[in-house]
């Protein structure tokens, strides 16, 4: 019984073992980056495998080439920079925005607006009683006209010699001071209107006509919301990049997929010790009328970095030494090692040997050895998309 289940363990284990040594093998013979890997760990002896060296010669390649060069699909490597993209929240503000208050106190006799109502510069918003200043006005008139028919009166007998000079500059004097009167009369009687300022849309109304007010209440504010500046701040690493001019995109966080171009129209002089940050003031086109005072905006701004190359996401392999790619130089395969510096949807933005315009293996890697010979499919690199063409990346902060 025990030798019989001896006899079974034993034959588990040799099957086991031969189909661990067939894995191996096909494994060494077709992953590039196995024979290393073997040979280190010494399995490469023990299985009898040629060294490195000669699998990367013309045996090698006959072996997984069929005894001729291998064919391989192409893209040229292209050139792209490493984009700084900054993001940040932002309050919008109106481009100006008017607090309207009354000189003088009074009562509302009449309101020249509606809620919410476009208003031009100059129009009258309030109308407060003024009764006191017409009366006013009228009496300062009746002092003038009678200062001034003393004064021609004056003038003419001083010109027959009747009248003596002192009393001609008295009556000079009189005749200013009733003028006088009469523009403090209008003054007084202009300050019972409150003119709007600038032209701009309304608040809501809070007062109705005969609503006492005083000079210190705030009747309306009126907001020229034409365009919208957004007060927001940026890390300063950025603050030698910055200039007025830039162009920034905002999205408004209450319009879901609605973005706005803008421009960067003011930097601050001073960095914040605490956060280390700079605020930037930009301004965006409210068309619309979409955009409202105190809106917050997600606003993003780009800075290109240096230029590096780009290549197609399917040429990018990886080993135990890390990531590389195979190009072709002089017919044959040459891997080159890279760095991985920013992937998008079309290219990898890498940092390594490689020129604009070198082909690069994206089909057919898996043949392929170091110094291999290497025939290019040119019908199949032609009918592939671009997989390096010009572009930018961005790094998001």
């Amino acid at each position: 019984m025990w030798l019989d289940w001896i006899k079974s363990a034993l034959s588990q284990i040799m099957l086991a073992a031969i189909v661990l040594g067939v894995f191996i093998l096909v494994w060494a013979t077709q992953v590039p980056s196995a024979r290393p890997m073997l040979e280190r760990t010494g399995l490469a002896d023990l299985l009898g495998l040629p060294p490195a060296e000669a699998a990367e010669s013309g045996a090698g390649a006959r072996r997984f080439g069929g005894g001729g060069a291998s064919r391989v699909v192409t893209a040229p490597v292209g050139t792209g920079a490493l984009n700084d993209r900054i993001t940040a929240i932002g309050d919008g503000r109106a481009l100006r925005s008017v607090s309207v208050r009354a000189e003088t106190s009074g009562r509302i006799t009449e309101i020249g607006f509606g809620a919410g109502e476009m208003v031009e510069e100059g129009t009258i918003l309030f109308h407060l009683d003024d009764e006191a200043e017409r009366i006013a006005l009228d009496r300062a008139r009746l002092v003038l006209d009678d200062a001034r028919e003393d004064a021609d009166r004056l003038d003419r007998l001083r010109q027959a010699g009747s009248a003596t000079a002192v009393a001609l500059r008295e009556a000079e004097l009189a005749l200013r001071t009733a003028e006088l009167g009469v523009r403090q009369a209008e003054f007084d009687l202009a300050q019972r209107q409150v003119i709007a300022p600038i032209s701009g849309w309304m608040g809501l109304l809070e007062y109705e006509v005969g609503d006492r007010v005083t000079a210190s209440e705030e009747l309306a504010v009126i907001s020229d919301r034409s365009e919208i500046q957004i007060d927001f701040r940026v890390p300063e690493r950025v603050l030698t990049k910055l200039e007025p001019g830039m162009k920034i995109t905002a999205q408004p966080l209450a319009l879901n997929g609605v973005e706005i171009a803008g421009e960067v129209v003011a930097i601050d002089n001073m960095v914040d010790r605490n956060s280390r940050t700079v605020r930037v003031l930009g301004q965006l086109a409210n068309e619309g009328d979409r955009l409202r005072d105190g809106m917050s905006l997600s606003v993003t701004m780009s800075f290109e970095g240096d230029p590096f190359p780009t290549v197609d996401p399917l040429a990018v392999q990886w080993s135990s030494d890390g990531a590389f790619v195979w190009t072709v130089r002089d017919g044959k395969a040459t891997r080159v090692p890279i760095e991985i510096r920013q992937r998008n949807q079309r290219t990898v933005l890498v940092e390594g040997a490689l020129e604009p315009g070198e082909p690069v293996v994206i089909e057919g890697v898996q043949t392929l050895r170091p110094g291999a010979e290497v025939s290019i499919d040119r019908d199949a690199a032609a009918n592939a998309p671009d997989a390096a063409p010009d572009a930018a990346t961005t790094r998001k902060s």
